[in-house]
């Protein structure tokens, strides 16, 4: 598959998931946004989300919180104690602010080989972590048994992410790269554009999103998780 164009889709996915974008040049724009909510891809509510583009930030919230979370990030997104301010202002109590890396692509290594067969929604022969997703999930078997596979995240009509697993033993075989690569190109196919997050510790990951062809573009996801 040639590489295609994703900038519209991922203005719109972001424009629907954030509830505003381009960011800001540079700094924090804080958006009041009804999706913050509603539940999300699986089931739970998060009342703060935001993506940054190396250079400025959206960062999303519920309507009633947004003017007391623009006060409490004046000052930016590093000081240490901010995690627990947003957790007050947002009734989550104490938490923890964070940010992962944010990756889309509209270009997928064409010469990785398809894999795996597809399950539309969530069956009895699949590995329970694959249960919470609200998209189709791809897995691969060795010996009849699944040892690795994809699930998919509806964030929208726009954005869909993938979020890859392998067992321990069948790690070091290529499958998560092959399965994510055969994700991606049906994303593309969909007319979506295909997302990719990880934890900035996670060398793992990243090197299979490098391999597949989801480049750090220096672009983050931010959230904020409960800590108590």
């Amino acid at each position: 598959m040639p590489a295609i164009d994703i900038s519209e889709r991922l203005r719109r996915h972001l424009g629907s998931w954030v509830g505003e974008w381009p960011p800001p040049p540079s700094g924090v724009r804080v958006v009041a946004h009804d999706a913050r909510l509603r539940p999300t891809w699986d089931g739970t509510v998060r009342p703060l989300l935001g993506v940054g583009d190396g250079s400025g930030v959206v960062l999303s919230v519920r309507p009633d919180a947004a003017d007391a979370v623009r006060d409490a990030v004046a000052a930016g997104l590093d000081d240490p104690g901010l995690g627990l301010r947003l957790g007050e202002i947002l009734g989550v109590g104490p938490a923890r602010f964070g940010s992962g890396v944010f990756r889309a692509s509209g270009d997928i290594d064409p010469t990785i080989d398809a894999l795996g067969e597809w399950a539309a929604t969530q069956r009895s022969d699949l590995p329970e972590w694959l249960a919470p997703f609200n998209g189709p999930r791809l897995v691969v078997r060795d010996g009849g048994h699944i040892v690795a596979g994809v699930g998919i995240k509806i964030h929208d009509e726009f954005g869909h992410e993938l979020s890859v697993v392998t067992d321990e033993a069948a790690r070091g075989r290529g499958f998560a790269r092959r399965l994510v690569a055969t994700a991606a190109r049906q994303v593309l196919a969909d007319g979506r554009v295909p997302v990719y997050l990880h934890e900035r510790s996670n060398a793992a990951s990243a090197h299979v999103a490098d391999a597949v062809g989801f480049r750090d573009e220096g672009w983050s996801v931010f959230g904020l998780w409960p800590s108590g």
